[in-house]
């Protein structure tokens, strides 16, 4: 009798602590609240989260502007000496697989859940976006198994090979999705729900990731420029069609304004402005800003140690140029001129059709309308020997006008600038790696210790987890 009181007691009590936890749910639900993902909500917070990471401090500002030295610092040196912050490596992986993928992987889902194949489409086209990112700065990477958390709490790495190729695959799909003249779409505050904009900048990066494998996989690259290299009508091609996220007031200003409010540590390095003056370049100003103690445009030399860069004094050394510091200043994603340079190669290595010499002229041209630089200045400068397309080395040529063109995009800068091998950089002055410049970003610690049998895996297979291991798309 005694046994039946006691299961009888707890079973009381079960439906007690039930029922209070049923009262606790309903009085913890917030009535103003949507228990639905909205699409719109989710799209614009993924591009203006995204966007931040990108350009914001931990993948531009701290380590990749750095190391293609568009930037230099003139305090707390150690990222320019290649020693960069365990934070900053963090952040970066954390960021885009929690608020990007996640998100975007999401967004795919109510596309198809509302019927909605535009949804789904950006969805896609801004998740590729985001793992040739991650892929281009890291190497192998958690790819076909992420965000997936319910199947894969430890996603396996896919070689970097298999990611661009996934992507190819990932971006045709998206483009054939895209419906303009229906399936409407909110949020976007990328093309203003503009789908044959969003079309181009999916065909756009099918041929960036094209071009980057066609030392590898030639075939492969060849099949995409086959089929969508000659369509200008749906790539970017224009300076009105770049993919770029242009900022607002605060609290929604430029990452790099923002951070200009509290700090003054980055100036422009002397690598570019040594390049700019030599070619007599208009954009020197643009890209430079004279300094409060002196007339002219002064670069900062990369990886001074932290004593010799602050003797240089902040009021005679050059600030980033106000195009790329103002709060409201956009930050592109991909911009005509790079499309341009792209087709350019292509025609020189035989993957397209078309004068090599001719597409190098207009993407140069488009770089520079990019920043209002007037027709005849275009002109003189086109005329320059040292300007002039050589296609017997056609990689000195579009490699250094490219890495000017880029100037600001550190990720994407970065990555051509390994893959192409121009401009010829020095090393960091008081660099940590042997006079070595970075070829990739290490994983962060979190992998190895949440992750580990599938990070021992991608160093087995890629190499060392070290900044000097080159990537598979960078290896000849």
């Amino acid at each position: 009798m005694k046994l039946i009181k006691y299961i009888l007691g707890l079973a009381g009590a079960a439906v007690i602590l039930s029922s209070c936890q049923k009262q606790l749910e309903d009085i913890n639900k917030n009535p103003n609240e949507s228990e639905q993902v909205q699409p719109d909500y989710l799209l614009t917070n993924g591009i203006k989260a995204n966007v931040d990471t990108y350009w914001g401090t931990d993948a531009a500002m701290e380590t990749s502007l750095l190391y293609v030295q568009y930037w230099a610092k003139i305090q707390y040196t150690d990222p320019d000496r290649y020693i960069p912050a365990a934070t900053s490596v963090q952040a970066v992986w954390n960021n885009f697989y929690a608020q990007g993928v996640a998100d975007f992987t999401k967004l795919i889902e109510l596309g198809d859940t509302l019927h909605n194949p535009n949804y789904k489409a950006v969805g896609i086209i801004m998740r590729s976006w985001i793992f040739q990112v991650l892929t281009d700065f890291y190497g192998d990477i958690p790819y076909s198994q992420a965000a997936q958390i319910d199947k894969y709490l430890t996603p396996k790495y896919d070689a970097q090979k298999d990611v661009y190729l996934g992507l190819l695959a990932e971006l045709k799909t998206a483009s054939g999705l895209i419906t303009p003249a229906a399936n409407t779409i909110a949020g976007d505050i990328l093309y203003n729900g503009d789908m044959n904009k969003w079309k181009k900048f999916a065909n756009s990066l099918r041929l960036r990731i094209a071009l980057r494998i066609s030392d590898k996989e030639f075939a492969a690259a060849k099949a995409v420029f086959d089929e969508i290299g000659a369509d200008d009508n749906n790539l970017i091609v224009s300076n009105s069609d770049n993919a770029q996220l242009v900022y607002q007031a605060s609290p929604n200003q430029n990452p790099v304004a923002k951070n200009r409010e509290t700090r003054n540590d980055y100036r422009i390095s002397k690598s570019i402005v040594d390049k700019l003056n030599q070619l007599n370049d208009p954009r020197l100003p643009i890209y430079g800003a004279v300094p409060r103690d002196t007339n002219k445009i002064v670069g900062v030399t990369n990886g001074l140690a932290t004593d010799s860069a602050a003797r240089l004094g902040f009021n005679k050394t050059s600030d980033v140029g106000a195009v790329f510091t103002a709060t409201a200043a956009p930050a592109v994603l991909f911009n005509a001129s790079e499309l341009l340079f792209i087709k350019a190669e292509a025609a020189q290595i035989g993957l397209l059709s078309g004068n090599a010499a001719t597409l190098y002229a207009q993407a140069v041209t488009t770089s520079l309308k990019q920043y209002g630089v007037s027709d005849l200045n275009v002109t003189t400068y086109l005329a320059q020997p040292a300007v002039l397309y050589d296609a017997a080395n056609y990689r000195k040529s579009i490699g250094e006008q490219k890495w000017l063109a880029l100037f600001g995009d550190g990720l994407e800068g970065f990555a051509e600038w390994r893959r192409l091998d121009y401009p010829k950089l020095p090393a960091a002055y008081t660099g940590a790696l042997g006079g070595k410049i970075p070829a990739r970003m290490t994983y962060p610690s979190s992998e190895q210790a949440l992750n580990g049998t599938n990070y021992k895996d991608a160093i087995g297979r890629q190499g060392a987890d070290a900044l000097t291991t080159r990537l598979w798309f960078d290896k000849e």
